[in-house]
């Protein structure tokens, strides 16, 4: 009877827990880019000899060295915004892929952005007042992470 119980207050606990949901083009968060390497501003994608997994989520690395570095401190290099653009975040409460290659470093995190068709929302964060669209985004996101 407490293996049964005990099963059905797993099988509950697992049907209403939440995760995160994280853009995964490519099976990695930021299309496999190194997300260490976009804190010494460089786009670099990542090899898949050198990967990790944090929060479910698989990372692509450059080098052991970055693997390493990000292993130590996962959450210092994830993507804000599960890896989606944070202008539309911000904006519309949308998910919306990523150019790997547009990003910015604010505040010691890691924000990536739209960039296609002439339409570079990186460019339009900084315009219409990064930090103003960043409490947007920081709000929105709360009510849309959870999300598929």
């Amino acid at each position: 009877m407490k293996t049964l119980f005990l099963l059905f207050t797993f099988s509950i606990t697992s049907l209403f827990a939440q995760s995160t949901d994280y853009n995964l083009k490519k099976g990695f968060i930021a299309n496999g880019y190194d997300v260490v390497s976009y804190f010494s501003n460089k786009a670099i994608e990542g090899k898949k000899q050198f990967t990790s997994t944090f929060d479910g989520v698989k990372y692509k690395f450059l080098s052991k060295e970055n693997l390493d570095t990000f292993n130590k401190n996962p959450k210092k290099y994830t993507p804000q915004y599960g890896g989606y653009c944070a202008y539309a975040i911000a904006l519309k409460s949308s998910k919306v892929s990523i150019n790997p290659k547009t990003f910015q470093i604010k505040d010691g995190k890691l924000y990536l952005f739209y960039n296609a068709w002439g339409n570079n929302t990186l460019e339009l964060w900084k315009k219409e007042h990064a930090n103003k669209l960043q409490k947007k985004a920081d709000q929105n996101w709360k009510s849309i992470k959870f999300k598929k």
